[in-house]
């Protein structure tokens, strides 16, 4: 069977990601099935640098914290920090320990250095300021987005005094508790004072959009999407808070969409500025909707961010899925024949990328023979998803570290 498909086997180059699809993408996803391989993200560098090369790419994101990400972009673009601190701070997820992660740092402060500004690499961070075990408290976002228009707008056009934010807000251990996650009792975001921050929060973006052609020119273009930025973040923490402390059984299903929304949103203000990579789970990106299985609950399903973009971009988003074959320091053996990973394990090549429309037409007669993998990989490689894909990359064997 694999001969079937072999002439679309080909070395994972940007060149090759290209040839895939009918065009240049303002927003090109490389998903990953798993995180903690620097495997992955060692060839997420490789690619990234030749796309910067050869494609013209100037923007990369990663599945972290669009705040703390700031702190890295700040630090490629002008040197500001160091990198032991901009890995300390700048990433969330714990993928600031990454080795891989350190080194795109480092090559893109060095790429820019002496660049001018309009040519220089720009760095992310797309998912909220959220982990599974809770979220953080929206006062970063908030404050921020309020001294911004401060400084720009009369004081009798803002809906509030920082002062009012400040009270509101309270002590920021009254968001962040952990215990909020499992006991939606434990959380403040159907309080009072949290109904009240909502108001606000969308009054202030309000505020933003109405004045945009006057701050733009006082302040900065990247001024104004930085505002933004805290904008989009404030009002998605606190319906995500809202939602946190609602008791009915849709409660996870609706935490986990509106995550993936608030990366949605995220790619989408990026891909205004400049053709972007995004590289983060599978999940988030891919275009059908995604699923799993979280503690005692049944199986969630939900939109990802990856299906959000690709409905408003079309053809201007694309999507390769990575798949495995072995992680033997996890427990990850040979995968079975009658998978997608045991086909392309198959293969002479250790990494190669696969055309996914093709390889799906191979097996869409042959399918009921074959499995969704046991082990790491695409949540569902069936013809269905497969065509819903652009491509695949398959690392055959992950080393250990």
């Amino acid at each position: 069977m694999a001969t079937d498909f072999k002439d679309t086997v080909h070395a994972v180059e940007a060149a090759a990601v290209m040839g895939l699809l009918p065009t240049r993408p303002r927003v090109l996803a490389l998903g990953e099935p798993t995180h903690g391989e620097d495997v992955l993200l060692d060839l997420r560098n490789d690619v990234f640098q030749q796309l910067v090369e050869e494609e013209g790419y100037r923007t990369i994101t990663i599945e972290s914290d669009c705040l703390r990400g700031m702190v890295v972009d700040e630090y490629v673009t002008t040197g500001t920090g160091t990198l032991d601190e901009v890995m300390e701070h700048g990433f969330s997820h714990g993928f600031g320990a990454s080795a891989a992660n350190r080194e795109l740092v480092r090559w893109m402060r060095a790429y820019n250095h002496g660049r001018p500004a309009s040519e220089r690499l720009r760095f992310a961070g797309f998912d909220g300021p959220l982990e599974i075990t809770g979220a953080e408290s929206p006062r970063q976002a908030l404050t921020a987005l309020h001294g911004y228009l401060s400084v720009q707008v009369d004081a009798d056009q803002l809906p509030c005094t920082a002062e009012t934010l400040d009270r509101l807000l309270g002590a920021d251990d009254r968001w962040t508790d952990p215990a909020a996650m499992m006991d939606p009792a434990r959380s403040v975001g159907q309080s009072t004072e949290a109904g009240q921050l909502r108001l606000l929060a969308d009054d202030l973006v309000a505020l933003l959009d109405a004045h945009t052609p006057h701050l733009i020119q006082a302040t900065s273009r990247d001024d104004w999407d930085r505002a933004r930025l805290y904008g989009r973040t404030a009002t998605g923490l606190l319906r995500y808070h809202f939602w946190m402390a609602d008791t009915s059984p849709s409660r996870m299903t609706r935490l986990l969409g509106l995550r993936d929304s608030m990366m949605a949103d995220n790619l989408l203000a990026l891909a205004e500025r400049t053709p972007v990579l995004v590289f983060a789970h599978n999940a988030h990106l891919q275009r059908e909707k995604s699923s799993m299985r979280m503690w005692d609950h049944p199986l969630l399903e939900w939109w990802s961010a990856g299906a959000i973009v690709s409905a408003r971009l079309g053809e201007e988003y694309a999507f390769l899925a990575t798949a495995l074959g072995t992680i033997r320091h996890q427990g990850v053996d040979t995968p079975p024949p009658d998978t997608v990973e045991g086909l392309l394990y198959a293969l002479p090549e250790d990494r190669c990328v696969i055309d996914a429309a093709r390889l799906a037409t191979t097996l869409v007669d042959t399918w009921p023979a074959h499995r969704v993998s046991p082990y790491y990989g695409y949540a569902s490689f069936d013809p269905a998803h497969l065509a819903a894909t652009d491509g695949i990359v398959f690392i055959k064997d992950v080393p250990q570290a």
